[in-house]
């Protein structure tokens, strides 16, 4: 049985101060959560709900992580300082990373490699454009960023990694994924890291579902037997919202 994993994705929201008045109505409404509960804050944000959620069962991440140890790479952020400011997990390879930033399957691989190498948990992002899916390429999409990712990662470290489908399409639009092409999806990529590295690996990697996930929609998704959890966009910023679906993945 695979452990659920819902991961709020807070994106470029909340200063410091709606930072720790969202932990603080978070933490009580998710303390009986049989899942792992994750919150993936800004950089300034971190050393704060590093400590808001000490004692609690929420466990903190960054959106970014830098291939290098340090130098000359303005507004990079290094495993160094994510781990000594209290993360211990990284979303890599987000689509509006992607999108928005040149991010590609080789600097993804070189962040992966960088975060496993210091022991931080990747929340690894693929996942299909709107005319992507609407020209049947979907399964393509997903293998070439999944198998570009893993290149040259271990199998023992990729165990380490959680995968988010997000198709593109679904976040922030409204739109989401049937449950059904959800779960097909995800299945499809579980069968990429299975070619890669066996049965064993592809039975316990832990693939979330990250197109809208949102408290209406959560039972139907959430009962699917290839879907393990959420990262969680919008819904995330509202602590009701976000228990709800904490509370659904079980």
């Amino acid at each position: 049985m695979r452990k659920p994993i819902i991961a709020g994705n807070w994106k470029m929201n909340k200063t410091a101060a709606e930072c720790r008045e969202l932990i603080t109505a978070l933490a009580p409404k998710v303390k009986d959560a049989t899942c792992d509960v994750v919150v993936c804050v800004p950089f300034t944000d971190i050393a704060l709900a590093a400590e808001l959620t000490k004692n609690t069962n929420i466990a903190v991440g960054a959106q970014n992580i830098a291939w290098a140890d340090s130098g000359a790479f303005t507004g990079e952020i290094s495993a160094a300082m994510l781990i000594e400011a209290g993360a211990e997990y990284v979303i890599i390879g987000h689509s509006e990373r992607r999108q928005y930033f040149g991010e590609t399957d080789e600097s993804v691989n070189k962040r992966l490699t960088q975060a496993l190498k210091n022991g931080l948990k990747p929340i690894l992002c693929v996942g299909e454009m709107l005319a992507e899916r609407e020209g049947g390429l979907t399964e393509k999409v997903c293998r070439t960023q999944v198998v570009g990712a893993f290149d040259k990662i271990s199998a023992s470290d990729a165990e380490k990694v959680v995968i988010a489908y997000e198709p593109v399409w679904a976040i922030g639009t409204g739109k989401t994924a049937t449950d059904e092409q959800a779960n097909e999806t995800i299945g499809f990529i579980r069968s990429v890291v299975k070619e890669l590295y066996g049965a064993k690996v592809a039975d316990g990697m832990r693939i979330q579902y990250g197109g809208s996930m949102n408290a209406k929609n959560v039972a139907g998704l959430m009962a699917q037997s290839e879907i393990d959890g959420g990262l969680i966009g919008g819904a995330s910023l509202k602590a009701d919202d976000f228990s709800i679906i904490v509370g659904a993945a079980k």
